[in-house]
């Protein structure tokens, strides 16, 4: 599978806005948005022009698939998944995509942004009510705990959480014991939880042609 290796902060000037990629950065001085907030490129302070109806839609989707980290075929996946289900569509996709592993051990406050928690997943540093899942997509349900493997508790980064907490607050749907380096998922996150500004019908037009 194709993987993107180059700056994220290039991401996210291309959609004018921040995905908070780069952890605490994203909250400073130095965020790349707050210096040069034109798209990359030779051609990225020109003038633009009128972006069509298609053009806002596949920006919409482009802007939520890279915040959350994911491919394009993946991405559909979770598009398709939430079609099926009861309810809103748009809202459906959003709490299947915050329910993942990678993400909620991100809204926990477990590391500094999605990327950086998603390679700790993969190198297995969580556990699952117990159980050791080393797969970011894992979808989480209401009742589960999620905690931190004790062998992996020495590690500078988790010693700095148990410390000082997270950097950021977390959401109401999730309890979290720094001390103890475990949350639980106290609810299902609702569309009210989710942060980044998103106009979910877009995406769900952009699918739906």
């Amino acid at each position: 599978m194709a993987r993107y290796t180059e700056s994220v902060c290039r991401l996210c000037r291309r959609e004018g806005c921040k995905l908070f990629l780069k952890g605490d950065r994203c909250y400073s001085g130095k965020c790349a948005i707050n210096k040069r907030p034109t798209p990359p490129g030779q051609h990225g302070q020109g003038r633009r022009g009128k972006v069509s109806e298609y053009g806002m839609q596949l920006r919409e989707k482009q802007k939520v698939r890279r915040a959350y980290g994911m491919m394009e075929g993946q991405f559909r996946r979770y598009f398709d998944m939430a079609e099926k289900m009861k309810g809103v569509t748009g809202e459906n996709m959003l709490q299947l995509l915050e329910r993942r592993l990678d993400n909620v051990a991100y809204r926990m406050g477990f590391g500094e942004s999605r990327p950086q928690v998603r390679q700790l997943v993969t190198h297995g540093h969580f556990l699952v009510n117990g159980r050791k899942v080393d797969i970011p997509s894992y979808l989480v349900k209401a009742g589960d705990v999620v905690t931190v493997r004790e062998k992996s508790r020495s590690q500078e980064l988790f010693k700095k959480i148990r410390e000082n907490g997270a950097s950021k607050p977390s959401p109401k749907w999730v309890e979290v014991n720094f001390e103890t380096l475990e949350g639980k998922v106290v609810a299902l996150p609702t569309r009210e939880d989710i942060d980044l500004s998103i106009e979910e019908h877009l995406i769900v037009e952009f699918y739906s042609k």
